[in-house]
């Protein structure tokens, strides 16, 4: 299968769902990471907002390669996404490109208007993908993908419906996550004052309490009209 996670900002695939790509790429199927927006403001000190944009797309990519996925990304200027033509379309081409089987993207009701319209925007993107009629760089696809929400940050307001175990693979979650040092540093000394590595780390830890393992990501799976599967989709 392919598989495609959307997030909004050059972090967030590894903090909500790395440790499910990871086990995706280990069965051998083709895992690509897209981020929405550069990130060129989730930064601090004198450095240049490009200076930022470089930085997080380097970690984006090499925090792809510990998985052997694809990262790709940075269509959108950081705090800016909004739901609008434009914007879906350049989400439908995103979908397109990658043909993928399941997309993981953020849930509806989290706290950052990136997430939340992205949400929005790949819902409505993942159906018109499959569209023919409709004319974009990239042909339409020929099925329509199995879309999961991922986690909010800290868990607010969202009950996963499913599990995944990534007890296995939680050291190459954090190692991915790691290398994001502008968000990290940013969130820490500047911005919230939290350990972002910690959260992660706790969040999967009290995910995994929930379903009896050590360390799990939760799902809530998009129920619509004409799509889904008896059989489980998740590693």
């Amino acid at each position: 299968m392919n598989i495609l996670a959307i997030g909004a900002h050059p972090d967030d695939n590894e903090m909500f769902c790395a440790g499910t790509l990871a086990l995706y790429s280990k069965l051998g199927h083709k895992v690509y990471m897209y981020h929405a927006t550069d990130g060129d403001k989730g930064g601090m000190g004198n450095r240049t907002c490009e200076e930022i944009r470089k930085e997080r797309r380097e970690s984006s990519i090499n925090a792809a390669k510990i998985i052997n996925a694809v990262s790709l990304g940075g269509d959108f200027d950081d705090g800016e996404i909004v739901v609008d033509l434009k914007s879906r379309l350049i989400i439908t081409d995103v979908i397109r490109k990658c043909n993928p089987d399941v997309i993981f993207t953020h849930y509806p009701l989290d706290y950052h208007t990136d997430h939340i319209n992205i949400s929005k925007l790949v819902f409505e993107a993942s159906f018109m993908a499959s569209i023919q009629k409709l004319k974009t760089k990239y042909k339409a696809l020929n099925k329509f993908p199995i879309l999961y929400y991922f986690d909010t940050v800290c868990g607010i307001d969202f009950i996963p419906k499913d599990y995944v175990d990534i007890s296995k693979v939680m050291s190459l979650k954090l190692k991915m996550y790691s290398l994001h040092k502008s968000t990290l540093n940013f969130n820490k000394e500047l911005h919230d004052g939290i350990d972002l590595m910690d959260m992660v780390e706790v969040t999967s830890k009290y995910r995994g309490y929930q379903c009896n393992t050590k360390y799990a990501e939760g799902f809530i799976q998009k129920i619509v009209w004409s799509v889904g599967s008896t059989k489980r989709i998740l590693p």
